[in-house]
């Protein structure tokens, strides 16, 4: 947490900071309240309960034992509320002593939400007024660019206004819209100034990680809500004009542009901005050199006349571009290749460039979204503000699960299954992750079929409701087409296909069939619903159509990517091994092919000797976790069992077990019978990951849970293996 320590806060601060604070009026403290009741909401929930009391009755203002009753009762979120809104009715004094006591409690407490909130009182002081006035009521417009700014928000918010949902399978033939104010759920953004090469899968690497960040958003996490985007950064010491927002696969990117832009239209966000222009990056990849003015005449060209007066108020304006990921080239972000002139014909990325590094349009504001894994290699410093989408902590996914299903009872009963599924409950960070496994399991309960245990069983049974909803739309040689187009997709990194690419691996599209795995977009491209669709898909292809060359130089292939972008290819690969797996398709597409189950389990057994060896203690620790992903999604124990030998020593002190790798040991462990060794000291284990790793433990002799921070709670998980009736525990 250093890099958010400031300067030592002295007496002398604290008086210039009291002084600052009474020279405002009423009124401008009831301004600055609703600016920051939503900062003031979130820091007081992950400040220490004692401190902030201790403050605050200091000054007279409170009762502690009231407050720390609520608390008690009620959670930190209920506590918050009350604290802020009570402060708030008892008046300026109040008000007043609440900043004091935040002033303050920096010292201790440097929390980066904290530090930016009064950084930005102390640093913009009588501008901040200013600025919360322009976000909220504009600039004062000439009557014929007043109309047509009224036009375009109109226009805007036709566009943005409903949110398309994909229907599961076999329930409805329509997709669903939904009003995006009521469907849609708050996304976690935090600050992430470090944007470094991953070696895992990005999907798998941000599930892993989750609990770590949902531990560090009671100290440290920056959290960054969509109306905090653009305003004061605490590090970069100034308004951000360029923001860079990144985000793996189906976290809700796309979303989180579309509600952004939609609450400007409305009036309700920044305000400042005269203009919005929103682009997608797919719909300008069939671009070729264009200017600025075209790219905007022809996504709305009813701003044509217009356009040379809104371009003389450059600080009025903000470009969107969404996907930078899906860019056909590749945007180099160095200064040194910009234009200035918006009339000049230019390739799409030294536009988006010049307008991010303030060359063209200078004073305007730019807003780009990508996946993480595209930007390890981007250059990234003109970019002032730098945040990450974390997708849905705890209390979203049970909401998302509740708005999915209309009776609250189902609802609970599909939350509670997924939530003690260790391997499914990971991935629900994504929203789209939460459409897939809520489509699956309203039709698992419709049906009565067994739920999925793997996210492979879960994307077998989401293909087949799909191929039970067409079976009279559909024949083998279309889903082999599409198969063989998921396949080259994923091999070659390409996630958008025009029209020609799919009738160039035989894909019929006019088919209905089609859009169950794959959505149009606007100007043409098509993609699958979710990149995992597409990475099943290019799985499934190799049981569909059997060919052992490609089969093994796909594995080798997926297996050599060092960002792990092969790694969910290959968990579904060897989850199709399974035949129990690969039954559920049996009804709809016959026997899948058992010689390449034979191969991919060869190909296991392979690659468990390559990265797995008992006394090598430096062996990669991570490639060893892949390999036993993939062993517990082919749910195969007798090949865990054959491949790793009984009495077995595993070693992974020092290395930050995620919940998931703490699910797929207890498959291991299970699988094994009997373990001779454990070692998880200092594996940053904390509750969710002990509870889904303790089932399994009491087969081990010499277990080491050394160093992990566990709490009081955990001890029931210790209590429990150490009871258990056939616990082989020697040495704890």
């Amino acid at each position: 947490m250093d890099e958010f320590r400031g300067k030592v806060i002295s007496n002398d601060d604290l008086v210039q900071f009291r002084q600052q604070l009474a020279r405002y009026e009423d009124h401008q403290l009831e301004t600055f309240y609703k600016y920051f009741r939503e900062d003031l909401l979130y820091i007081i929930e992950s400040l220490d309960t004692q401190s902030i009391l201790r403050e605050l009755n200091f000054r007279n203002l409170i009762s502690p034992e009231r407050y720390q009753s609520i608390k008690k009762q009620c959670g930190a979120s209920a506590f918050a509320e009350m604290l802020v809104e009570d402060i708030y009715e008892s008046g300026r004094d109040a008000v007043l002593g609440l900043w004091e006591s935040l002033f303050v409690l920096q010292n201790d407490h440097p929390h980066p939400n904290l530090l930016g909130a009064l950084d930005e009182i102390s640093q913009q002081d009588h501008d901040l007024a200013h600025f919360i006035s322009l976000d909220k009521n504009g600039h004062d417009l000439p009557k014929d660019l007043k109309d047509c700014q009224s036009q375009h928000k109109r226009n805007l918010w036709e566009k943005t206004e409903y949110l398309k949902e994909h229907v599961a399978p076999g329930l409805n033939s329509e997709h669903q819209k939904f009003n995006i104010s009521s469907r849609y759920l708050d996304l976690i953004v935090v600050s992430s100034h470090q944007l470094r090469a991953r070696s895992e899968n990005e999907v798998i690497a941000t599930g892993g990680i989750h609990e770590h960040y949902l531990q560090r958003a009671q100290s440290n996490l920056e959290r960054i809500s969509p109306n905090r985007l653009f305003r004061w950064c605490h590090r970069k010491r100034c308004v951000p004009q360029a923001v860079l927002v990144s985000g793996v696969p189906g976290v809700g990117k796309t979303t989180l542009m579309q509600k952004f832009v939609y609450d400007w239209a409305n009036g309700n966000l920044y305000q400042r901005f005269a203009f919005v222009f929103f682009f997608k990056f797919r719909d300008l990849n069939n671009k070729e050199e264009l200017s600025l003015a075209q790219m905007i005449v022809d996504e709305y060209p009813y701003l044509h006349s217009q356009l040379d007066t809104i371009f003389k108020h450059p600080t009025q304006l903000l470009f969107i571009f969404d996907g930078l990921d899906e860019s056909k080239s590749q945007t180099n972000f160095q200064p040194n290749n910009c234009c200035a002139n918006p009339y000049s014909q230019q390739a799409v990325s030294v536009i988006v460039s010049s307008l991010a590094n303030q060359t063209l349009l200078t004073g305007c504001s730019v807003l780009i979204t990508s996946r993480p894994s595209n930007l390890a290699t981007t250059e990234t410093r003109c970019f002032h503000r730098i945040s990450e989408i974390m997708g849905f902590f705890p209390k979203q996914r049970e909401e998302y699960f509740q708005k999915f299903f209309r009776n609250p009872e189902v609802a609970e009963s599909v939350f509670n299954y997924v939530r003690e599924n260790g391997i499914l409950y990971t991935f629900c960070y994504i929203p789209s992750y939460c459409w897939i496994i809520c489509t699956v399991l309203s039709t698992c309960s419709d049906q009565n079929q067994n739920r999925p245990q793997t996210v492979t069983q879960l994307f077998v049974m989401f293909v087949a409701n799909v191929l039970a909803n067409h079976s009279h739309d559909v024949d083998g040689e279309m889903l082999r087409s599409i198969a063989r187009l998921a396949e080259d997709g994923v091999m070659n990194h390409n996630l958008a296909f025009d029209d020609e690419a799919l009738r160039s691996f035989g894909v019929d599209t006019h088919s209905r069939f089609l859009s169950s795995f794959m959505v149009e977009c606007d100007q043409g491209p098509r993609s699958f619903l979710h990149l995992t669709i597409q990475e099943f898909m290019a799985a499934l292809l190799h049981y569909l159509d059997y060919s052992p060359d490609r089969l093994q130089d796909s594995l080798l292939k997926a297996k050599s990517y060092e960002d792990g972008r092969g790694e969910i290819f290959l968990r579904f690969v060897c989850g199709l091994s399974h035949i129990n797996t690969r039954a559920r398709l049996k009804a709809h597409v016959g026997d899948l092919s058992t010689p390449a189950s034979k191969d991919v389990i060869r190909f296991l057994q392979s690659a468990v000797t390559q990265v797995w060896n008992p006394e090598r203690p430096d062996a990669d620790k991570r490639k060893i976790l892949n390999i036993f992903a993939c062993l517990t999604e082919s749910q195969n124990k007798g090949l865990v069992s054959s491949s790793l030998g009984s009495n077995g020593r595993f070693e992974f002190s020092e290395f930050h077990l995620a919940p998931l790798d703490c699910t797929v040991l207890a498959f291991i462990l299970e699988s094994c019978r009997e373990t001779e060794l454990l070692n998880l000291g200092a594996c940053f284990i904390q509750t969710e990951g002990l509870g889904r790793i303790a089932p399994a433990l009491h087969t081990v002799i010499d277990l080491s849970l050394a160093t992990n921070n566990l709490r009081d709670e955990d001890v029931e998980f210790i209590y429990s293996m150490l009871t258990h009736p056939q616990c082989r525990i020697k040495k704890l």
